[in-house]
């Protein structure tokens, strides 16, 4: 059974919608740079680059899409930059588009010998449209098509040991909002994650990483995922998670090749959206490559 969502949107469309804007990630945990702007691979001659993709609710026409591009780049032992590009859509006749470009400096001072801890800020911009342009309701001067360009402020903490990490940050720290006719219809809250995680070294060939994220947005409930992964001789890897009172998700990955990583997750929904749609997929695609092959040498890849 297929139902359209811009059905769902046009009843809130005379009041102020306040929900978690931020898009989901259920393999959030090999891009952190997305929701913590102080997240650090901590390899000063690797760079990593990556893909996501995800399709949200599939069998709801409009349902979210998101695509995300991403680029962790070492500067030096102690400084650390990355890049992420999204892409938001949800909607169908009405479709509401986010773009997204941010770059995020993180600094690193160490704790003690094992303990360090890093600090992040982020820069960029976000490019928010709503199109009405092939509904019905186009003709009404209360459904304009709107756009914006705003600024994206974020900020983060993230203290990191070989074995577990902890992070608190806000990705965007600046609430914007689209009106059409000096009436406001969208509005972005300020966001706040916390992260953790710790791995357990089960034996030589496996390794078990439990980890968390909770999301916080003004007018919303509290979310959070917990997650469990387990990592088979550094290649192979299975994990399951559950996000509070919305899905269960089952997760894979992969090294295809030496650096190269493919990952694929399924949620299935456990609220009452379930009679609508048939899950969400999610598909991930990293390369880490050392580019001037001066990398550690190690025989236990740090787990996240």
């Amino acid at each position: 059974m297929k139902i359209r969502l811009h059905y769902i949107l046009i009843c809130f469309c005379c009041t102020m919608l306040y929900a978690q804007q931020e898009p989901h990630y259920t393999q959030y945990m090999y891009n952190m740079s997305i929701v913590n702007p102080a997240y650090m691979i901590n390899e000063p001659s690797f760079v990593e680059v990556g893909t996501l993709y995800r399709t949200q609710w599939v069998g709801i026409d409009g349902a979210p899409r998101t695509a995300n591009a991403f680029a962790n780049i070492p500067l030096s032992d102690k400084i650390e930059i990355s890049l992420n590009y999204l892409n938001d859509e949800i909607g169908d006749n009405i479709k509401q588009t986010e773009n997204m470009f941010s770059v995020d400096f993180a600094y690193k001072i160490k704790l003690n010998e094992t303990l360090n801890m890093s600090f992040g800020m982020r820069a960029g911009f976000d490019h928010l449209s709503t199109n009405v342009f092939e509904s019905n309701v186009s003709d009404d001067p209360f459904f304009d098509n709107t756009q914006k360009t705003v600024l994206n402020i974020g900020a983060g903490v993230f203290m990191f040991h070989e074995d577990y990490y902890v992070g608190l940050s806000s990705p965007n720290l600046l609430p914007n909002e689209i009106d059409a006719n000096n009436n406001v219809f969208y509005q972005n809250e300020l966001h706040l994650f916390l992260i953790g995680g710790y791995i357990f070294d089960i034996n030589s060939d496996i390794r078990l990483k439990p980890s968390t994220v909770v999301k916080y947005v003004n007018g919303a409930p509290l979310s959070f995922d917990i997650s469990a992964n387990a990592l088979y001789q550094g290649k192979y890897e299975l994990g399951v998670s559950y996000r509070y009172q919305d899905a269960i998700t089952a997760m894979v990955g992969i090294e295809v090749l030496t650096g190269l990583r493919f990952g694929y997750a399924y949620d299935f929904n456990t609220n009452a959206l379930n009679d609508f749609n048939n899950g969400s997929h999610e598909f991930i695609l990293t390369y880490r490559f050392d580019v001037l092959g001066l990398s550690k040498k190690f025989s236990s890849p740090r787990f996240y």
